[in-house]
């Protein structure tokens, strides 16, 4: 019942930034913990971030933290992630992800999500 659209990838230069939006469907989007994973080729998926129903709460990946920056906007249904001084291992299709169960929890394994968007590429030049 949940459908979660990313927009925002694209080509930027080493050391550049990048804001990603995800656009969810539903009228209960704030009960969603919602997160951002990637995957770059040959590599399993990887988690990134990961955000609170009311945005109170954020957990990174050590490989972001200070870089990258999740929040959401309730009333617009939509999570960002902010990328800056982005660096060529950032280039991956990255995905945005929602749990809407009542115990949903900050997790960084992909299978604790239950819904999933179609993937926004972000390609970054060295």
């Amino acid at each position: 019942q949940v459908q979660l659209v990313e927009s925002g990838g694209g080509l930027v230069q080493a050391g550049r930034s990048l804001r990603l939006s995800c656009a969810a469907s539903g009228r209960t989007f704030s009960n969603y913990v919602m997160a951002w994973f990637r995957q770059a080729p040959g590599k399993e998926r990887e988690f990134v971030a990961a955000i609170s129903q009311s945005g109170g709460r954020t957990t990174y990946a050590d490989s972001v933290k200070g870089r990258f920056t999740i929040s959401r906007d309730n009333a617009k249904n939509t999570v960002y992630l902010q990328m800056n001084s982005l660096k060529p291992e950032d280039m991956a299709l990255y995905y945005c992800a929602a749990d809407s169960s009542l115990f949903a929890r900050l997790s960084q394994r992909p299978s604790s999500w239950d819904y999933w968007g179609q993937g926004t590429q972000v390609t970054v030049s060295s």
